[in-house]
């Protein structure tokens, strides 16, 4: 059974508290980056930015080529909506990215698998991604366990084709920081990845362009939010953590 992935969700009080993120190992962004190309796997429109972005932002500027394999086009964030079809929702989120990414001054050639939303299955990421794969890669994927069922099934799916491939897999989560508490969390291999104040501000206002996520697409319940100030408030902070390969 997944976790619960709704109401406030675990504090920001609460991660940085007693063996939370503050006992993690820090790094500069520079001091991690991979040599090649950096192949970043996203379950939503909008995980990459939300789990990485600011980390992919300064690897970016400092030369590093960044790819994104978009899993899902998103179509499922608002199921019900008397507002957006299914079908103006991709059409506004793959803008929605564009923008997001420019925002981090990423040019980022984007190979969209078009699994189901909400019915991803780990064998279609892993043959998708080991397509694009190449030798000199480094994946970055949702954590193993990050909680909803897309994400579980992008994480073991990119973990599967780094390894056919026989590239480095790094990890990033972005639901676990919600329904998690610090002692749920192996930080076993995780570095919390110090972000300069440009890269703080370039990912704020990249979130900002996903507006069908963070703000109603009207005043219909069925159109709320997704991404709400508690969500938001544990992806403006001034790190981000990656688990690395060992």
């Amino acid at each position: 059974m997944s976790p619960s992935l709704k109401g406030a969700g675990t504090s920001e009080d609460a991660w940085w508290g007693p063996g939370g993120l503050g006992a993690v190992p820090s790094r500069e962004p520079a001091v991690i980056r991979p040599p090649g190309r950096v192949v970043v796997v996203a379950p939503h429109p909008d995980d990459e930015v939300l789990g990485v972005g600011g980390t992919l932002a300064v690897w970016a500027a400092e030369g590093t080529e960044v790819a994104v394999v978009a899993v899902t086009d998103g179509e499922g964030s608002h199921p019900d909506s008397p507002t957006l079809t299914p079908r103006a929702l991709v059409d506004r989120r793959a803008e929605e990215r564009r923008a997001a990414l420019a925002a981090l001054g990423i040019e980022a050639a984007v190979d969209r698998l078009r699994l189901p939303d909400g019915a991803v299955a780990a064998d279609d990421v892993a043959d998708g991604v080991a397509a694009i794969l190449r030798p000199d890669d480094t994946v970055v994927a949702p954590v193993l366990g990050d909680g909803h069922p897309d994400h579980d099934a992008t994480a073991a799916g990119a973990g599967t084709a780094a390894e056919r491939v026989g590239v480095a897999c790094w990890r990033y989560a972005v639901w676990l920081w919600h329904w998690a508490q610090p002692g749920d969390v192996s930080f076993d291999g995780a570095r919390r990845v110090r972000l300069p104040a440009t890269a703080v501000n370039a990912k704020a206002a990249a979130i900002e362009h996903f507006t069908t996520q963070v703000a109603p697409l009207s005043d219909d319940p069925r159109d709320a939010a997704v991404l709400t100030p508690p969500v938001l408030a544990r992806f403006r902070r001034d790190t981000e953590i990656l688990w690395g390969p060992r």
